[in-house]
């Protein structure tokens, strides 16, 4: 294939997370994920800052359209229904490709460097959840609360849904966990 071919970024995402889970996230560079795509390290390097990036170069899109959703609900929305639609967006985004999930979840968690940069990754977008809820007017330890809470849901759907044997969506997975921690509370 030659590499003026279309899907670059796509071959380099493909190639980058086949040869990460072949020889690892650390002993992988540039040049090996280029080579194994079709196309140059330069190329590699205009679709992406570095070889991380290629796990997370899609986290400012995911948070811009979650914050769209948040800034979308209506007034009436619970605290907590509106981070749920705004996950669910995420949801939506994240579970269009599950294969793909499964392979970056499987990278991340063997590398401590790459589970770290994913924690900052999820504080930032609870920072940015809290930060919207607050334009809203909640005040600070309810947007908090509820930030940190709907990403601590997001996470066990997440799991549940990677380990999964069974056909499931994400979305769906998400669902039933914010109803699980409905449940939960309710009979506090």
């Amino acid at each position: 294939m030659g590499r003026w071919e279309p899907g670059a970024k796509d071959r380099l995402r493909e190639a980058a997370l086949a040869l990460y889970l072949e020889h690892g996230f650390e002993q992988t560079m540039a040049a090996d994920i280029a080579e194994r795509a079709g196309v140059t390290v330069r190329t590699f390097f205009r679709h992406f800052a570095d070889k991380r990036e290629v796990l997370f170069d899609e986290s400012s899109e995911l948070l811009e359209k979650s914050l769209a959703t948040l800034d979308a609900a209506l007034p009436t929305v619970s605290t907590l229904d509106a981070v749920a639609a705004a996950l669910d967006t995420a949801a939506g985004m994240i579970g269009s490709d599950r294969e793909l999930a499964q392979k970056r979840h499987t990278v991340i968690m063997a590398d401590a460097n790459l589970r770290e940069r994913e924690l900052i990754k999820q504080a930032y977008m609870s920072a940015a959840l809290a930060d919207g809820l607050r334009r809203r007017g909640i005040g600070d330890a309810e947007a908090s609360l509820a930030s940190e809470t709907g990403l601590a849901v997001f996470r066990v759907a997440f799991q549940r849904w990677v380990d999964a044997t069974e056909d499931l969506d994400l979305r769906d997975a998400m669902r039933q966990s914010f109803a699980q921690l409905r449940s939960l509370t309710a009979s506090s």
